[in-house]
C-alpha cells in the first residue's frame, strides 16, 4: 500500500512536541496526531502559540492529521456535559487553527432505540457540535470500534449531514466483535480517518486485546481494499502497543503495511 498518508501520535514519540515532530520526520511519516486533552490546552492556546507550533511543523516537514480529544464521558451523558461541550468546541477550533480539520473522540453510549431523553440529548449535542464545527472549519470524528458500526450509522441518519464523521479503528472493532471490512460497508463515505491497529478477540465482545500490527486477526489488505473502493484518500493512523519500544514498533508497522 501507499504509505505516504501514514500518521502517528506525537505523544508516543516524545513528550516534547518539537522533538516528537523531528522524530516523526526521521521515521518517514508525513502526518502527526496531537493530543489536545493531555498535551495541549485548546482553551488556553493563543495565536502566538499556534504560530509557534505551525513553525515547528513546517521546520519538520510534517502536518497535523487530526487532533485527538478523547473524553471520559460521552455526549449523551449529562454529567459535566456543559464543560465537555465547551472543551470539544475549543478542540475543534484548535484543529482548524493547526490545519487538521478533524477531532477524534468517541460519542459515548448510543441508546439501542432512537427514542427517549438520552437519545434526544445525544442528537441535540452532536447537532450543536456539528454547527459549531461548520462555523470554525473542523469536524468531530467518532470512533467506530467502541461504538458498533450499525449504531453509529443509525445515529448518523438522525443528525444533519456533515455533522459527524467516523474514525475506523480496526483493532477496536475486532475487540468488540465487529468485522472491520463489514464496518466499511456500513459506514461508507462517513469514514474520514482510519486507525490501522491489530487485535485478537476474547471469549466475549470487549474482552479481546490489542497486539502488534500484523500479529492479530485484522485483514489489513481487505480493509484497505474496501476503503479504496469507496475512494478513501484520508490518513491511516498507526500506533504502538508497547510505548517503550514505540519507534521500533512503528517502523515495523510501516514496513508491514508497505508490503501489502
Amino acid at each position: 500500500m501507499d504509505t505516504s498518508r501514514l500518521s502517528v501520535p506525537a505523544a508516543v514519540l516524545s513528550k516534547d512536541l518539537r522533538r516528537a515532530l523531528r522524530m516523526a520526520r526521521d521515521l518517514g511519516v508525513q502526518g502527526i496526531e496531537l493530543d489536545a486533552r493531555h498535551a495541549l490546552e485548546p482553551e488556553l492556546m493563543t495565536q502566538t502559540g499556534l504560530r509557534q507550533i505551525r513553525k515547528w511543523l513546517g521546520d519538520a516537514g510534517v502536518v497535523v492529521s487530526a487532533i485527538a480529544f478523547r473524553t471520559r464521558g460521552g455526549y449523551g451523558d449529562p454529567e459535566r456535559l456543559e464543560g465537555r461541550i465547551a472543551a470539544t468546541k475549543a478542540a475543534l477550533k484548535l484543529a482548524h487553527g493547526l490545519g487538521a480539520g478533524l477531532v477524534l473522540n468517541h460519542v459515548g453510549d448510543i441508546p439501542p432505540e432512537p427514542t427517549g431523553p438520552q437519545w434526544q440529548l445525544l442528537v441535540d449535542v452532536l447537532t450543536d457540535l456539528g454547527q459549531w464545527g461548520e462555523h470554525v472549519g473542523a469536524t468531530l470524528c467518532a470512533e467506530a470500534g467502541r461504538a458498533a458500526p450499525g449504531d453509529l450509522q443509525r445515529l448518523l441518519a438522525a443528525i444533519p449531514a456533515g455533522t459527524l464523521a467516523c474514525d475506523l479503528v480496526t483493532g477496536a472493532l475486532v475487540v468488540h466483535d465487529h468485522d472491520p471490512v463489514a464496518a466499511v460497508a456500513t459506514l461508507g463515505h462517513h469514514v474520514a480517518y482510519v486507525h490501522a491497529t491489530d487485535a485478537v478477540p476474547g471469549a466475549f465482545a470487549g474482552h479481546g486485546r490489542a497486539v502488534i500490527l500484523g500479529t492479530g486477526q485484522v485483514d489489513f489488505a481487505a480493509v484497505f481494499g474496501a476503503v479504496e473502493e469507496r475512494a478513501y484518500r484520508g490518513w491511516i493512523g498507526i500506533e504502538p502497543v508497547e510505548e517503550r519500544d514505540a519507534r521500533v514498533e512503528l517502523a515495523d508497522a510501516m514496513a508491514h503495511l508497505a508490503a501489502l
